[in-house]
């Protein structure tokens, strides 16, 4: 009875799949709207300046990072799936995960990337002030860490 209990109860991960899916989703939907939103404003000012072209140039930026931040819920969805649910999930084979620690892997690495993209967006969006040294110093620190969590993640897994 137990047994058969805790063998069903895994599928109670449908709840974070679901919910990470559809904020994955949400997020590339609303993100794409705004971005192409924002495209079309700046086709219909009819001005083409470098002010105008870095305020865009941010926009990317900020777009890009949203769309990376719903690319790890998306990759968070899947792996809550396959992991509990289906593992026989067709999937890319970069997406094989075997266990939680792949699927923080997975996670860590986006983060990483988002970390540096906020960093390009304050790089583009700079304007002279000393601030920058001390936000890039402490993404610095961040990513530091966490590539540093990585490797000895994977080397303890040898």
């Amino acid at each position: 009875m137990i047994q058969r209990l805790l063998s069903v109860s895994r599928f109670i991960m449908i709840i974070p799949f679901a919910v990470t899916l559809a904020c994955s989703f949400v997020m590339l939907f609303y993100q794409s709207a705004v971005t192409i939103a924002s495209a079309i404003e700046l086709a219909q000012r009819g001005e083409v300046n470098q002010t105008v072209m870095k305020i865009f140039a941010v926009e990317v930026i900020q777009a890009i990072d949203v769309f990376l931040i719903a690319i790890a819920s998306y990759i968070t969805s899947i792996g809550l799936y396959t992991l509990f649910i289906d593992e026989k999930l067709p999937r890319p084979s970069w997406l094989r995960l075997q266990n939680l620690e792949d699927l923080k892997d997975n996670l860590i690495s986006v983060v990483i990337a988002v970390l540096a993209v906020l960093f390009l967006r304050e790089a583009v969006a700079w304007e002279g002030n000393l601030g920058i040294a001390s936000f890039g110093a402490a993404c610095a620190l961040v990513i530091a860490s966490l590539v540093f969590f990585l490797v000895k993640s994977r080397r303890s897994d040898d």
